[in-house]
C-alpha cells in the first residue's frame, strides 16, 4: 500500500487530519514549482519557526536591542501572516514606507526578515525561501539632506530642570531620598553624558564608594554597562561627587545606584520644557547636553569619545588605545572643572 495513502489512517483527531491536508497541499505545490518563477511562488512557514529564530537571536544581546528584534520579529508576522511571497514582501514594504519617515527603523525589519529567511532555507533545505531577499531590498530613494537635531539643551535647561526636581520635594511630591537620588542622577548624566538605560541604570553602589574619596574618582564602567559592551573609565565631576555621598550611606554595594525607571516616569509627568523648540526633556537630552556642551568647551575629541563610549568601533580602539584613568580625568577636568549647576 502507498504509504502516503495510509497517512490520515494515523490521525484520529480532525486537527491532525486538517493539519495532514494541509501539508499535502503544500507538497503539491512544492511538486509543481519548477513550473513557477519567483513571483508567483508562495512558501509557508510556522509561527513558532519564527518565535524560535527570534528567541534566538535576542539570546545575548543587550536589554536596549531585545525589544527592537521581537518589534521587527511582530511586525514580519504581521505583514506574511506565515506566506512568503512577492505578495507579502510588498505588502511588508508598503506598510514600513508608511509608518516610518526615516530609513533606520524599516532597515532594521528588512535586516531581521532578511536573516529569518536564510533561517529557513537551512532549517527547510530549500534555497527557495533565501531567494524572497529579492523583494526586500531597502528602495533607493532619493536621499534626504542631511540636518543638525533640532533638540538643543543648554546649562539653563539642566538648572530648569533640577529646579523642577528641587520644587516637586518641597511640595511633597517626591521624598528626601528620590530627591537626592534624581539631582545626583541629573548632574552624572549631565556632566559625563552616560546612557540612561544601557549605563547609568545600571551602576552600583559598590562603584561609586570605592573612588569618591579619590583624589581623581573615575567610575570604571564595565562591558556588561555599555551598549556597545566597551568598558571604559567615567570621570566624576566635584559637584557629582558632592551629589552622590549622600546616596552611599547604609546600602549595599550590588545596589543600582541610580534611580532611573522611577526618575523616568516623573519626567514623563512633568514635562518640563526645553528652551529652544516646543519640545520637553527626555531622559536621552542629558546625555544630548554632554555632547552639546563639550563643542562649546571644545572638548579633546579623543578623550569625549572615549568617556561617552561614543564613536569608538574603529581599529585603533580596539587594538591601540587604552588610556589610564588618571589620564582621562586630567583631560577632562581641563574643560569641565569650571562647569557648575545652580542647585
Amino acid at each position: 500500500m502507498n504509504i502516503k495513502a495510509t497517512r490520515g489512517l494515523f490521525y484520529d483527531s480532525p486537527a491532525e487530519a486538517h493539519e495532514r491536508l494541509r501539508v499535502d497541499c503544500m507538497e503539491k505545490e512544492c511538486q509543481q514549482a519548477g513550473n513557477q518563477d519567483l513571483a508567483s511562488l508562495a512558501l509557508e512557514f510556522t509561527k513558532q519557526e519564527l518565535t524560535s529564530y527570534t528567541e534566538f537571536r535576542v539570546a545575548g544581546i543587550s536589554k536596549a536591542s531585545a525589544p527592537w528584534m521581537k518589534r521587527c520579529s511582530k511586525t514580519f508576522w504581521n505583514a506574511t501572516k506565515g506566506i512568503i511571497s512577492k505578495k507579502r514582501c510588498d505588502a511588508l514594504r508598503a506598510h514600513l514606507s508608511e509608518r516610518y519617515t526615516d530609513v533606520y527603523a524599516p532597515r532594521k525589519v528588512m535586516n531581521f526578515a532578511t536573516a529569518f529567511l536564510k533561517y529557513l532555507s537551512k532549517t527547510h533545505f530549500d534555497t527557495r525561501y533565501q531567494a524572497f531577499d529579492l523583494f526586500l531590498e531597502m528602495p533607493k530613494g532619493v536621499k534626504a539632506q542631511k540636518h543638525i537635531t533640532s533638540r538643543i539643551v543648554t546649562k539653563e535647561d539642566v538648572e530648569n530642570l533640577l529646579r523642577a526636581i528641587k520644587t516637586a520635594f518641597e511640595n511633597g511630591e517626591i521624598d528626601k531620598d528620590h530627591y537626592l537620588n534624581y539631582r545626583a542622577m541629573v548632574l552624572f548624566s549631565t556632566f559625563t553624558g552616560q546612557r540612561s538605560q544601557a549605563t547609568t541604570a545600571r551602576l552600583t553602589v559598590g562603584q561609586f564608594r570605592a573612588v569618591v574619596n579619590h583624589k581623581k574618582p573615575v567610575v570604571d564602567v564595565l562591558p556588561e554597562q555599555d551598549k556597545i559592551r566597551m568598558q571604559h573609565y567615567c570621570p566624576l565631576h566635584p559637584q557629582v561627587v558632592d551629589a552622590v555621598r549622600p546616596l552611599l550611606d547604609g546600602r549595599h554595594d550590588d545596589e543600582q545606584m541610580f534611580k532611573q525607571l522611577s526618575f523616568e516616569r516623573w519626567l514623563k509627568h512633568q514635562k518640563v520644557p526645553l528652551l529652544h523648540g516646543n519640545y520637553h526633556f527626555v531622559p536621552g537630552d542629558l546625555r544630548k547636553f554632554c555632547e552639546q556642551m563639550g563643542d562649546i568647551l571644545q572638548w579633546d575629541q579623543s578623550n569625549k569619545n572615549y568617556t561617552l563610549a561614543h564613536g569608538v568601533s574603529g581599529v585603533d580602539w580596539r587594538f591601540y588605545r587604552h588610556p589610564l584613568p588618571a589620564s582621562v580625568y586630567d583631560i577632562y577636568s581641563k574643560y569641565w572643572s569650571d562647569v557648575r549647576f545652580a542647585v
